[in-house]
């Protein structure tokens, strides 16, 4: 009994442990977009930047799909907690494919900036269209870092490494696929809005 409760306590530590790296990890990566956001702020009194500039519908679309991905995370995470092991596997593959889905409308939003005439680099770039490329794309650095744990998750799954009494990783995955969601959410946002 003694050593059963050894065992479940160093569990608990380790799990905060690894919840409290995730948070910092978070944390900076919440100010290195904060710090983007902020010389956007200020670039905007350039006599250069784009008044008129439009959003590509595409970000909209990819935002609503976003947005779709933390539902289904969350559901996964929720089912595993009940043992429910096919809902769980339809979650976390409903979520890799909409993280998918995610990407290709990314891309699709930097296909139309640029038939739109806006260009990352070169003569014909702008500042205002630099920071949304930057943005867009240190956003998409971090999503991809989110499907790679999220393979890991699925196979560990598959693996029947979760179950009701041991979820961290799947805990951990949804911690941060919410945080990325929220990101973009807010960056989406904030370039619609602040032009």
């Amino acid at each position: 009994m003694n050593t059963k409760m050894t065992k479940q306590e160093h569990k608990q530590r380790s799990d905060k442990s690894y919840k409290l790296l995730l948070l910092f990890a978070m944390l900076s990566m919440t100010m290195m977009f904060a710090g983007l956001t902020s010389a956007f702020v200020v670039s905007k009194s350039r006599a250069d930047w784009l008044k008129d500039f439009q959003m590509p519908s595409s970000f909209l679309i990819s935002t609503i799909v976003i947005i779709a991905c933390s539902v289904t995370f969350y559901f996964a995470q929720k089912a595993i907690k009940n043992d429910n092991r096919k809902l769980t596997t339809q979650m976390l593959l409903a979520t890799l494919g909409l993280g998918v889905v995610f990407i290709i409308f990314q891309f699709k939003g930097f296909d139309q900036l640029i038939q739109m005439g806006y260009f990352f680099t070169g003569s014909q770039s702008n500042i205002t269209t630099t920071f949304l490329y930057v943005v867009a794309l240190l956003h998409l650095a971090h999503l991809f870092g989110g499907i790679i744990s999220l393979l890991i998750i699925i196979y560990n799954h598959f693996k029947q490494k979760y179950n009701s009494s041991q979820t961290i990783g799947i805990e951990l995955g949804a911690m941060y696929w919410h945080f990325l969601d929220l990101l973009w959410v807010y960056l989406f946002l904030f370039l619609f809005f602040f032009k």
